[in-house]
């Protein structure tokens, strides 16, 4: 494939707060003989999904600059409702930047990735998963929830790309039919012995195209259908580079399409200018890039695998995935239902988090036809004002039981921001140490509410700490 000029300016790996330690499932399943799997997986929030997950990876790689968004997804919430016009809006974008939506494929982001490696378009490419799988099944935990970002343009960036590869082959490793919902896997040996000859193929044309030898590739960030491919793969072709997502499957699980852009953010955090990387995406197929490091990575990648809070609930953890349904009483059948009238009015400010500055100065969110600034007389003229990034601290603060919630308790109370807005807010992240009057706090975008009669969701920013812990090192 002609590359073009395009480099990878900027790549970021997000992961939820929650990190489940397998160790105990293993305990709970010891029972079934279930549950053998190690090390922590990453567990999204119940206000968490693919799409928060890819805007927040999103946000680290200063999007502003992207002559195109692309999301890619094999777990979107909707059939038909973009994802890539929802980034577009929350993070403030232009509203005529094309925009496509990509999926049916653990290989979506790399093949995206690809096309945009050879355009003249400067590009984001944004991956989330938050992917369903049964209870006491293999994936259940093997797979982890969580996001990557690549931006691509012209310039010097951090990476350029030495040679590009892509091969469709109906290698049926797992499936998930949509009647179903829940994902079937084919047996671990065919599939890795299947995937190593399908990887083996296109590693070895990139190799060619690019001059260079198996020995002469320092890191790799290749996604494993099963564990073990990339040993049996390093065997055969004699690689020696350590392959970073079999660290990132140890420590925050399987992150499906998002899986190759963690891996490469995760790289490039720990590149030297020079070195080779090479990137690789499974599915129905496989991708493989082989790309040369010209800089230094953000660390968002790095960060997120140091960072986290440990959940040991094995009911908690499947509360949050879906593998049980609790009764919630009362309070949780109240209808959340959100009119597409009011959407279509406010929904760019509303998930964009865009506040109003009034002729008086004042900043306030919601912009109301009258202003909250008493010296202000008559209707508001209001000059935009995004919140998201702006710094702020909880003016108050409440945890209530009362309030239904998925994930008890409910904290919300005022988020006093640097500007003079003060808004009443939900919390989230919220894990390892109760919010209290004056933490900072930062702004993440999140399910607002689920109308479970109608499965529509709608998204709002939620405040939460602005630091996460550091995980304590396993062994």
């Amino acid at each position: 494939m002609h590359m073009t000029e395009q480099t990878i300016l900027s790549a970021s790996g997000y992961l939820p707060l929650l990190r489940f330690d397998r160790s105990v499932a293993r305990s709970e399943l010891r029972w079934a003989g279930m549950g053998g799997a190690r090390g922590h997986r990453a567990v999204a929030g119940w206000d968490e999904d693919a799409l928060t997950l890819a805007i927040e990876a999103s946000r680290l790689v200063s999007p502003e600059s992207a002559g195109r968004v692309t999301v890619a997804s094999t777990s979107s919430p909707f059939t038909d409702r973009s994802m890539a016009g929802l980034l577009v809006d929350a993070l403030t974008l232009d509203p005529a930047l094309p925009v496509t939506d990509v999926g049916l494929s653990r290989r979506a982001a790399t093949s995206a990735l690809i096309r945009a490696l050879a355009s003249d378009t400067p590009e984001l490419i944004a991956a989330g998963e938050r992917r369903q799988a049964q209870a006491g099944s293999p994936q259940g935990l093997a797979w982890g929830d969580g996001a990557g970002a690549v931006l691509v343009g012209p310039g010097e960036g951090l990476a350029r790309c030495r040679a590009a590869v892509s091969r469709s082959a109906q290698v049926i490793d797992s499936y998930t039919a949509m009647s179903r919902g829940l994902p079937y896997g084919a047996e671990d040996r065919f599939v890795r012995d299947t995937a190593v000859d399908l990887y083996q193929t296109a590693v070895s044309e990139a190799l060619d195209r690019a001059g260079v030898a198996a020995g002469d590739v320092a890191i790799a960030a290749m996604a494993e259908p099963v564990a073990g491919t990339y040993i049996a793969l390093a065997k055969a072709m004699k690689l020696k580079a350590p392959n970073l997502c079999t660290e990132v499957a140890g420590a925050a699980g399987d992150l499906g399409a998002a899986m190759p852009l963690f891996g490469l953010a995760l790289a490039l955090d720990r590149a030297q200018p020079g070195d080779l990387i090479l990137v690789a995406g499974f599915g129905n197929g496989c991708d493989v890039l082989l790309l040369e490091a010209t800089g230094t990575g953000n660390g968002s990648a790095e960060a997120a695998l140091s960072q986290g809070s440990v959940l040991s609930s094995y009911t908690r953890f499947l509360n949050l995935t879906g593998g049980i349904d609790l009764d919630w009483g009362p309070r949780a059948e109240v209808n959340q239902k959100v009119s597409a009238s009011t959407l279509a009015r406010h929904s760019r400010e509303m998930t964009g988090f865009v506040g109003g500055r009034d002729q008086g100065g004042n900043v306030q969110f919601p912009k109301t036809p009258m202003p909250v600034n008493p010296a202000i007389e008559g209707l508001g003229a209001y000059e935009d004002v995004v919140l998201r990034d702006v710094p702020a601290k909880v003016a108050s603060i409440t945890a209530d039981r009362l309030n239904y919630t998925p994930d008890p308790p409910f904290h919300f109370g005022l988020v006093q921001f640097e500007n003079g807005a003060r808004v009443m807010m939900e919390h989230c992240d919220t894990d390892c140490s109760a919010p209290a009057v004056g933490d900072p706090v930062r702004m993440r975008f999140r399910i607002k509410a689920m109308d479970r009669q109608r499965a529509f969701r709608t998204y709002f920013w939620k405040a939460a700490p602005a630091e996460r812990p550091t995980l304590a090192k396993e062994g």
